[in-house]
């Protein structure tokens, strides 16, 4: 997903396999993790996981299975942020078809140009996303989004949008010359620059997750500013998010979830191998992985079931949990 493609074979992907650094972990089942996904995912969560695990497969499934969250606009809607379930297209929305973008690496694909061209129509003067545009329903969409400011610019929602844009931006030269991503990386360099007290646990994570993205075209500024929000994250990397459910908070792996990058060094490996045995343990029986954040509507929980599940196999392999 991120930087490069990187796909097991089928054959590899094997139930129980574990990385030869973790091998007192718990197994990841990941035969479960399948049937999880063909009973409750989505279609494009499906079709994700498929692009994951099986290295026969090509672009054509999940780009397809995207373009049904597009507007004829060029941004996407209709639910594909899972609480944010209204038709028009969105910012928040935005950031989960560019993570489809990155799945396909080192394919492209025209529809991320063209959603940069939206995105640079609804950015605001000074080069920021706001958190959410007007909404026609607030059916089974979070208050949050529903009241969003369409006048004022989000940290929180153009860093993580500019983040996976970036990632995208490593193998697709359309995104990486684009007008909007160098005025969403300016306004979020600068708005991270300027922070001066801790920041809501997600502004935090994505800030992180977006100096990250930009560290191998911008190394020395991202580098400081790494250096400045590392203040701001416990030694133990869990960071509790207010105004969330009792349980909610984020962990080292919200922040830093590929090793060899800049953002790990934000934490010891101790604390990294913890999170990796606490997100493999959160397999449940039914092959799949949860979320503890509040549920919207009984579609959003379980389209971010299916979600995290894929984010879950993805992460654990990554960090060779997973063989």
């Amino acid at each position: 997903m991120l930087w490069r493609r990187r796909r097991l074979a089928t054959d590899s992907y094997k139930t129980g396999a574990v990385g030869a650094d973790h091998a007192g972990r718990m197994p990841i089942d990941v035969s479960a993790a399948r049937e999880f996904m063909a009973a409750h995912a989505r279609v494009l969560d499906r079709r994700r996981f498929e692009l994951l695990t099986d290295e026969t497969r090509g672009p054509e499934g999940v780009l397809a299975a995207l373009d049904g969250y597009r507007n004829a606009d060029g941004g996407y809607g209709w639910g594909l942020e899972p609480d944010l379930r209204a038709p028009e297209s969105q910012p928040g929305a935005a950031l989960h078809a560019f993570e489809v973008f990155e799945d396909i690496a080192p394919a492209t694909a025209p529809q991320a140009a063209a959603l940069c061209d939206w995105l640079d129509g609804v950015t605001l003067p000074d080069g920021g996303l706001p958190f959410a545009l007007p909404v026609s329903t607030t059916a089974g969409t979070a208050p949050w989004w529903a009241s969003g400011d369409p006048a004022v610019s989000s940290l929180q929602i153009t860093s993580v949008t500019a983040a996976a844009a970036h990632r995208v931006a490593v193998h697709d030269r359309a995104v990486r010359d684009h007008p909007w991503l160098e005025r969403a990386t300016r306004y979020c360099l600068d708005a991270i620059a300027a922070l001066e007290k801790p920041p809501h646990a997600y502004v935090l994570a994505f800030v992180v997750r977006f100096l990250d993205a930009v560290h191998d075209t911008r190394p020395r500024e991202s580098a400081e500013l790494l250096e400045r929000v590392r203040r701001f994250i416990p030694a133990d990397g869990r960071v509790r998010v207010e105004g969330g459910t009792e349980d909610e908070a984020l962990y080292p792996l919200d922040f830093a979830p590929l090793p060899d990058r800049p953002a790990r060094a934000l934490f010891s490996p101790d604390v990294i191998a913890a999170d990796l045995d606490r997100l493999a343990s959160l397999q449940q029986d039914d092959g799949g992985w949860t979320v503890d954040y509040l549920q919207i509507s009984p579609a959003g929980a379980l389209d971010w079931r299916g979600y995290a599940t894929v984010r879950a196999v993805d992460i654990l392999r990554r960090n060779g949990v997973i063989r």
